[in-house]
């Protein structure tokens, strides 16, 4: 996104999404505002709950649910999540799977932001290791993730295919 930005003539810092993640959670933790975490593998989010709570003191966890749902428990997982009434929903399912969740139902979630985070709930658990820095400064921690998982060859092969479609908008 940096990258199709500066194409535009925008700058902007990189924010990678568990960085993100964590700063809402201190503003958060400050403010007296709740977050939902939805998404990951079973007993995923409830680590990274813990942990987060370790970290951030006084946060407000309103409600936790696992990733693991089928299209017919979609909306009994989205009335759990706006009967927990969170400030902040994270959805940690994938792309796309997260964006068109929260596209689709943030309004009746009741949060007031949704944020999808991809893998950042397992790096909040401990259960996955961020890239080392160098390779986040270099800002190729796709591929860091590729080679420590391969099956996610067909995500990465969108990035390819997104610079493509920029380099074709901005002529």
């Amino acid at each position: 996104m940096v990258w199709a930005l500066k194409r535009q003539g925008a700058t902007t810092p990189r924010v990678s999404g568990v960085d993100l993640a964590d700063g809402i959670c201190s503003l958060a933790a400050k403010r007296g505002w709740s977050i939902y975490l939805l998404g990951a593998g079973p007993g995923v989010a409830e680590e990274a709950a813990q942990k987060l709570q370790e970290t951030h003191d006084g946060l407000k966890i309103a409600g936790i649910r696992d990733g693991y749902f089928s299209e017919a428990e979609e909306i009994d997982v989205i009335e759990a999540v706006r009967d927990a009434e969170p400030d902040i929903v994270f959805v940690a399912m994938g792309i796309p799977r997260q964006e068109k969740l929260l596209s689709a139902h943030l309004g009746v979630m009741g949060a007031k932001v949704g944020v999808g985070l991809g893998g950042s709930l397992d790096v909040f658990s401990g259960r996955v290791k961020r890239a080392p820095v160098i390779i986040q400064k270099l800002r190729v921690e796709w591929l860091w993730r590729l080679i420590l998982n391969p099956s996610k060859i067909a995500k990465v092969m969108m990035l390819p295919k997104f610079m493509v479609h920029v380099m074709r908008e901005g002529r």
